[in-house]
């Protein structure tokens, strides 16, 4: 390992996303702390730019559109106005200049150090000619990267990435969507709003981590879309006619033929959402002497002697922008107790949150915790109560609203340790959840915690009911 010099700064952060941002905020604020990110692209990452940002302002008019037509009184909707959307698109990008973002940083007291970082010894990252060295942590925050499947001919027709999707200048005639996750989902949502002719095509099911009532309402809504979907087939082969790529990673060319089952699909592009790994390459981890990244409760690196912290995409636990900067929070924190002299224990971990996440497709999915069959392979004594999506406050929302609302209850502790809602809106219902399954608060309190009527909150009640309908009957 290479012997570390005088540092530089207090703590170094390679990446700078959401995730980056967070751990170099955190572990400096209220002090006299420096700290440096380490962004080879812009600072702001993924989320701000290529992920949860454009693709929720791509969603968004397609689903108020939605919301109307099932509203009386309101006229026809038209269609989408693409130029509009993708002009509002870019605005949430700030067209894809990340000078505020580093402004931000700045005011923080973040030095911003433009390249790649690597790792080439203990607290010492190499961007560039440059060496910097940390007195007390460097944090990685480097993110994921797509992973494309071995699909015959498939990278010599240069598909799109989730990148090219979200910050596309023109809608194609037609696209194949290639995957069955939340990317997926929710391109094919978003792209069959705005006028494009979509077929997903997934070896197995959609959003096969989740509910079986999600990847049921998430298939229905995209059929009723006009979204050809097609389950458990297989790609088998892809050519594009005089395929090309530009210089900002578009492609210019001709139709793809796409042979799925031994059918050909023509189409005039095709995505390809098929996961992502953790983007260590290029890192330097084997000169720390550290062959595979494996994080604790609180973000320690093991092999990293103390100094070396990952969160987020790269941690390997998560691949979600607001579970990602929870670990940057708890990283930070623990940095700063450390580095004032304290004990990383003081700091309470990550190792029970519950995940949280929202599939922003029509309907939408939000989910806390765990599934009934993560419960089961748990060995949990467990209660599973599905009920649909009807009170007072769906109905006034939006007429035929729907959904379904799945709630697993550990039967020993009497606590909710998983929730599923299925429906317009639903994002906007799932905190209430996850503070029941954060807290660990029994069921028998819960009951007195009462829903505003006529909200579509009310539904928790409506859950609570049921349970004790069903503990009744049994």
């Amino acid at each position: 390992m290479t012997a570390a010099t005088e540092p530089t700064h207090d703590v170094i952060v390679i990446g700078g996303g959401p995730v980056g941002e967070n751990a170099a905020q955190y572990a400096i604020q209220g002090s006299d702390r420096t700290a440096a990110i380490v962004e080879a692209e812009l600072v702001g990452g993924e989320c701000s730019y290529w992920a949860c940002m454009p693709s929720k302002a791509l969603l968004v008019p397609g689903s108020v559109r939605t919301l109307a037509q099932h509203m009386p009184g309101l006229a026809e909707q038209p269609p989408l106005d693409v130029e509009a959307v993708l002009a509002r698109r870019d605005s949430f990008t700030s067209g894809w200049d990340d000078a505020s973002q580093v402004s931000w940083a700045e005011e923080q007291g973040i030095e911003v150090v433009r390249g790649r970082g690597t790792l080439t010894g203990p607290r010492t990252v190499v961007v560039g000619d440059r060496t910097l060295v940390a007195r007390h942590a460097v944090v990685l925050a480097t993110g994921s990267v797509p992973v494309s499947p071995p699909i015959d001919g498939l990278a010599e027709a240069l598909p799109w990435g989730s990148r090219d999707a979200t910050a596309m200048h023109e809608v194609p005639g037609s696209i194949l969507v290639v995957g069955g996750g939340v990317v997926a989902c929710e391109a094919a949502t978003w792209l069959a709003a705005l006028g494009a002719r979509v077929t997903l095509a997934a070896r197995g099911g959609l959003l096969a981590r989740l509910e079986p009532e999600a990847a049921e309402a998430v298939e229905a809504g995209l059929r009723d879309a006009g979204v050809d979907v097609r389950l458990h087939v297989d790609v088998q082969s892809v050519r594009r006619e005089d395929a090309r790529a530009t210089g900002e990673g578009h492609v210019h060319g001709g139709a793809v033929t796409t042979t799925i089952d031994g059918e050909e699909l023509r189409t005039d592009e095709i995505l390809v959402s098929t996961g992502r790994r953790p983007a260590t390459d290029g890192l330097g981890l084997d000169a720390v002497g550290i062959d595979e990244l494996e994080v604790d409760g609180r973000q320690r690196v093991a092999g990293g002697d103390g100094w070396l912290y990952a969160a987020g995409d790269v941690a390997g636990r998560w691949q979600l922008t607001h579970m990602g900067k929870h670990e940057a929070r708890i990283c930070g924190e623990v940095i700063g107790v450390v580095a004032g002299g304290g004990d990383a224990l003081d700091v309470v971990g990550v190792d029970e949150d519950p995940l949280t996440q929202v599939v922003f497709t029509e309907p939408e999915v939000a989910a806390v915790g765990i599934t009934h069959a993560e419960a089961l392979e748990r060995g949990m004594r467990v209660e599973r109560v599905a009920i649909d999506l009807a009170v007072a406050g769906t109905a006034l929302q939006r007429d035929d609203a729907g959904g379904r609302v799945v709630a697993i209850v550990d039967a020993d502790r009497d606590v909710l340790v998983g929730a599923t809602l299925v429906g317009h809106g639903v994002a906007e219902l799932l905190h209430a959840a996850t503070v029941a399954v954060a807290t660990q608060v029994p069921l028998s309190r819960l009951w007195h915690a009462v829903p505003a009527y006529p909200t579509a909150s009310e539904i928790w009640l409506r859950v609570l009911e049921a349970l004790r309908t069903q503990r009744r009957a049994a």
